[in-house]
């Protein structure tokens, strides 16, 4: 599988409206639950049926099917699955009421950092992935006005630029310190328990749980070998960053609670304060609140330092003349960038111009549209 592939599978941002792309035909548009009539609502789920109706399944066939996206474990692409459906849906749909339906273990990818690591995604079935954006259709607009004004991260209207901008702010407002946090591997070690607690406390309904907590003990396909699950939430499905918000949120609510001046997208933290003995306090408090949660601080990629010398969301800040505070793309994704260039526009691969332009012109594009977004010298 491509590197392309892979990340195709990380769900874009909730709340969009995806384009349909031929969404098959079999998927129907009513008001009523795409399940059979004589089904009971054994799980007395109100949120569930929502989820199951045709109307929303649809929906969320079209995103899903616009994200594209690799097959999962049962190496049915798409279209493929779409047609097995027609046949399986009705006995799946009966197993999600009743809380017997059983999840296919995640197919687990390994996607290269610029730095040299590795991201790993969890891609599901593209059932499960039909099944999981259903349920983040029917969970988000109740969960997300919950959360924490200083939450950026795949949130409804909300985006890195927003992040970035807030963090700016902050800085011009005389907080030149940064507690920059970072947590080891958090979507791998987000504890089931804990994350099931929390959700709890902010959804009534025993199908939805049930079903959630099924998806989290699902298991990984690792080398043909089912690996069984005891935590993490892996990045490539549609539920993983609204699960890893409400994890999150906790920490958000007692930094507000305290007034501090935050910025947050997804697990990547930046507090902005005055003074470094300020910023030791504070990443103090962090270490304390992550603790609570199962949660570990990466101490080597964390820091109390200046501003200047830190990047957020791939920007860093600089002092322009009269004092204000500009932003601009970070020297690291910049280099990652050129060199990305080269190695497309190399002369030994033997491509035509034509060819070279057709690979170059979506990631020009897509850096266009990022950069330009927040304004690069801004």
């Amino acid at each position: 599988m491509s590197m392309q592939d892979g990340v195709r599978q990380k769900p874009g941002q909730p709340g969009r409206t995806g384009a349909a792309r031929g969404e098959a035909a079999q998927i129907p548009v009513s008001d009523e639950p795409d399940c059979p009539r004589r089904i009971t609502e054994g799980t007395g789920s109100g949120l569930l049926l929502a989820a199951l109706t045709r109307e929303n399944l649809q929906k969320a066939f079209k995103r899903v099917r616009a994200n594209k996206g690799a097959a999962g474990v049962d190496g049915l692409d798409i279209d493929q699955t779409a047609r097995e459906l027609v046949r399986t849906w009705p006995a799946i749909c009966q197993q999600i009421l009743q809380g017997t339906y059983r999840p296919s273990p995640v197919r687990r990818v390994a996607i290269p950092k610029p730095d040299g690591g590795e991201r790993e995604l969890g891609i599901p079935t593209v059932t499960d992935r039909l099944i999981q954006q259903a349920l983040l259709q029917v969970l988000q607009p109740i969960l997300d006005p919950t959360f924490s004004e200083h939450s950026y991260g795949f949130r409804p209207g909300r985006r890195a630029h927003d992040a970035v901008l807030a963090a700016q702010s902050y800085v011009q407002s005389g907080r030149r310190v940064v507690v920059d946090v970072d947590l080891e591997k958090f979507f791998d070690r987000v504890n089931h328990d804990i994350l099931i607690d929390r959700l709890q406390k902010r959804i009534g309904d025993t199908g939805v749980i049930r079903l959630i907590r099924a998806y989290l003990n699902s298991g990984i396909m690792q080398d043909g070998v089912v690996v069984e699950r005891y935590q993490g939430t892996p990045q490539g499905g549609p539920l993983s960053p609204l699960l890893a918000n409400v994890m999150l949120d906790e920490v958000d609510k007692e930094l507000e609670r305290r007034g501090h001046c935050f910025a947050r997208y997804a697990d990547d933290c930046n507090v902005y304060v005055r003074s470094r003995r300020a910023g030791e306090r504070v990443l103090g408090l962090l270490r304390r609140l992550y603790a609570r949660l199962h949660l570990t601080v990466n101490e080597t990629k964390s820091a109390v330092a200046s501003v200047f010398g830190r990047k957020f969301l791939g920007y860093s800040f600089w002092v322009a003349k009269g004092g204000a505070i500009k932003r601009r793309v970070a020297d690291k994704p910049l280099a990652t960038f050129r060199q990305r260039i080269r190695e497309m526009t190399r002369r030994s691969d033997g491509n035509s111009m034509t060819e070279v332009i057709q690979t170059l012109r979506p990631y020009l594009l897509g850096w266009k549209a990022y950069d330009t977004a927040c304004g690069q010298y801004s």
